[in-house]
């Protein structure tokens, strides 16, 4: 049977991220790997981590967008007031990674960033399965998610962690481990008593990029050192 990986909220952190593909072992010939979003901001190598992504994808990976993601993606688009809403929330880091002279919130011109927009507009943003469903933030309790605006599965907080009482157990990241567990140390995954999972470290924020290992649970976890 086929392990699956599951990482999410990788914000940039491109060593971080090859570290932990490397301390779990993943092969893609062996493995399912899925990532649950959240690429870019905050951390120096976005525009790395996209690129590695494209490459894990063409390998089989499953990639979901974050609201991280879709931010960039709409700040691309033209969307009005998106490129400085992107930019109060970590959106400087990512645009340096495409040009470096870049000083505020301007978009870049490369190939690479036009690339990676197109990239991020054919993500999906739920993976569903017999006994899981995978996703950014969460999903609306009580709505099927298949019917559910996108926009929540990648924005919703506390009216999905604190009430969820599915059959089917919800892997998300977005809201760090350290806040639904409400202990500020604590980064690694959040296994909830409802049947959720939560697996952001907050690597972003100074703690741990995470990845869960499915069926077993186990998980692998990565620091800055």
């Amino acid at each position: 049977m086929k392990r699956t990986l599951v990482i999410s909220d990788i914000h940039g952190e491109l060593e971080l991220f090859e570290e932990l593909l490397q301390k779990a072992g993943y092969d893609a010939d062996e493995d399912q790997l899925i990532l649950l979003g959240d690429y870019v901001d905050r951390g120096p190598d976005s525009k790395g981590v996209l690129e590695r992504v494209v490459e894990l994808k063409k390998e089989g990976a499953i990639v979901l967008s974050g609201n991280h993601d879709a931010m960039m993606l709409a700040a691309a688009n033209g969307e009005p007031a998106a490129l400085e809403r992107w930019a109060r929330i970590g959106a400087i880091p990512t645009l340096q990674s495409y040009d470096p002279s870049i000083k505020d919130a301007e978009l870049p011109t490369s190939a690479a960033f036009l690339e990676h927009v197109a990239f991020i507009k054919e993500m999906e943003f739920f993976h569903e399965t017999e006994d899981a469903i995978f996703v950014h933030a969460g999903v609306q309790p009580g709505t099927p998610v298949q019917e559910t605006d996108p926009y929540t599965l990648i924005w919703i907080r506390e009216e999905f962690y604190k009430v969820y009482e599915g059959e089917k157990a919800v892997v998300f990241g977005h809201t760090p481990a350290f806040l639904l567990r409400g202990e500020e140390d604590r980064n690694d995954i959040y296994f909830g008593d409802n049947n959720i999972i939560g697996i952001d470290g907050g690597a972003a924020y100074g703690g741990q990029l995470n990845c869960l290992e499915l069926p077993s649970r186990k998980s692998y976890f990565v620091k800055k050192r």
